[in-house]
């Protein structure tokens, strides 16, 4: 059995900028396509072009003209001709997998992955910064037969609420940590969020010290409520920096707390072994200085 929870799911923000944001409509040329990129990557059976305007409030003539260019230029196709709905074709897929090879991060990263996948049985995921966010990029998937926790990659990571989050904003002073959740807003349970998940900064705070005296975070019913994951930053071996994060995440059936301690040992001395490789090229792990640790 596949667990598969809708990783798309945001929390409300106390953000003013937070809610003007989401209701922004892109106005400019080059956000208006890239906003019907993104859009068409979280529907994998397409869109009609009506949809698509009205979900993104850009006017149905431009939305064929953008539409238009992305079909020429080969990032979508319209199947069934006129009238059918418009998909992504695999070449965003391919330029995103061209930059993490180039990076080397797959190739370095993915034996090391999947050696801990198979030692602790459960998903094994590597996220890196990109500016203030956490995204997802390579994962190893431990269970064979059973409950599977096996979410797509590419996903932003909910900060207050996930193991991989908590971890990277506890390598941070608790006044910017605090700052980036609020900024990203916090989970509550009436949105599919489990019943321990911080509901604000004080919580929160807790989680931080916890997670830094224990030297990786715990999460047991927080992002979801049949979930145990766990996490750590990986660190660059030359400069301390944080890099990225590694993760271990299954059911909670199979994963207790004592179990998740356990298996602590083995997520620290692989993402120690992950730093010490430098994973994350210089340029992009310096994206992490755009925030005043």
């Amino acid at each position: 059995m596949s667990l598969k929870p809708d990783l798309r799911r945001t929390a409300p923000s106390t953000s003013p900028a937070a809610s003007s944001d989401a209701k922004a409509t892109p106005s400019g040329v080059m956000e208006r396509t890239l906003a019907i990129i993104e859009l068409l990557s979280r529907h994998a059976a397409g869109l009609p072009i009506s949809s698509i305007s009205s979900e993104l409030g850009i006017p149905l003539s431009a939305t064929h003209r953008l539409t238009a260019d992305l079909q020429t230029l080969g990032y979508v196709h319209q199947e069934g001709g006129a009238g059918g709905r418009y998909k992504l074709t695999m070449k965003p897929v391919s330029i995103a997998f061209t930059f993490l090879a180039s990076c080397g991060i797959t190739d370095l990263a993915q034996p090391l992955l999947d050696r801990l996948a198979a030692e602790s049985g459960e998903l094994v995921r590597l996220a890196v910064p990109d500016g203030q966010k956490l995204t997802w990029i390579a994962r190893a998937q431990g269970s064979r037969s059973g409950l599977k926790y096996d979410p797509e990659m590419g996903q932003v990571a909910h900060l207050s609420s996930t193991a991989t989050g908590i971890a990277w904003l506890a390598a941070m002073p608790d006044g910017v940590a605090v700052k980036l959740a609020d900024e990203q807003g916090y989970g509550n349970p009436a949105d599919g969020y489990g019943p321990n998940v911080a509901r604000d900064g004080k919580q929160l705070q807790t989680l931080l010290r916890l997670t830094r005296k224990r030297g990786f975070s715990v999460t047991i019913a927080t992002f979801a409520p049949w979930m145990t994951a766990i996490a750590c930053v990986i660190r660059s071996r030359s400069t301390g920096e944080a890099i990225g994060t590694l993760s271990i995440a299954g059911p909670t059936l199979r994963i207790s707390e004592a179990r998740a301690i356990e298996l602590g040992a083995i997520l620290v001395e692989t993402a120690r072994e992950l730093g010490d490789m430098q994973i994350v090229p210089k340029d992009i792990s310096r994206t992490q200085q755009n925030i005043s640790f």
